[in-house]
């Protein structure tokens, strides 16, 4: 049967990957963006800021939902501004968190609807100069628990926690031999990730196989965040 999903911040390469595999199954996925969308997607909307709350007007009950908007923004804590702090918590969690109000409609609809967060292996690993996408992130795994409850037992609400994935969005961390030999390096599993290897979570948490799990933040991080290198 297809199903219907929805993809927030889908010009990642990660959310285009996860798209493709839904649709070799014959799924449809709706794409929103701040940015242009590649082609691909079966209908696609640009928008201005997710934290305004401004989204399309959906009639189709949804299968699921992905959140995929995510910063990087790496200084140390003397020199974080308060509109560092307010940025990243804006499009880590606060666009989330209204992006799931607007569409909660649409989910209801379905007996089985599946949300699926992105959050960073810095929300519960110790490491310099995240201060403030920690805090952003470690918000957005509270709301993860808490809709799972909330929501519980109709809509199931999952979470992702990557180390480095090789995608433009981290391009400048892995834009030399030197810069990705040492992210190899710090890696338990000796890798940088991939977007095929976060897409492939997305899609079984997205699927009817993955049914009897919710509030759970899964690290797919290739062992950073459990692991003594």
């Amino acid at each position: 049967m297809s199903k219907n999903f929805l993809f927030a911040g889908a010009s990642s390469a990660i959310a285009r990957q996860a798209a493709i595999l839904l649709q070799r199954e014959n799924h449809r996925v709706f794409g929103i963006s701040t940015k242009p969308l590649p082609d691909g997607y079966d209908q696609s909307f640009l928008i201005e800021r997710y934290s305004q709350g401004f989204f399309p007007v959906l009639d189709q009950p949804l299968d699921g939902l992905v959140y995929f908007p995510g910063t990087i923004n790496l200084k140390p804590f003397s020199r974080l501004t308060p509109a560092d702090f307010t940025r990243d918590y804006e499009i880590n969690a606060l666009g989330a968190a209204m992006l799931i109000q607007h569409y909660l409609t649409n989910l209801k609809k379905n007996e089985h609807a599946s949300v699926v967060l992105i959050s960073s292996v810095a929300a519960s690993l110790g490491l310099p100069f995240h201060g403030s996408i920690s805090m952003a992130k470690a918000a957005l795994e509270g709301l993860t628990r808490a809709l799972g409850a909330e929501f519980a037992p109709t809509i199931r609400v999952n979470c992702i926690a990557p180390s480095m994935v090789d995608t433009p969005l981290a391009s400048k961390f892995v834009d030399t031999p030197e810069k990705r030999e040492q992210l190899t390096k710090r890696n338990p599993m000796r890798k940088i990730g991939t977007p095929a290897d976060i897409a492939s979570m997305i899609t079984f948490l997205l699927n009817d196989d993955s049914q009897w799990m919710t509030g759970q933040v899964l690290n797919v991080d290739g062992g950073m965040g459990a692991l003594k290198n």
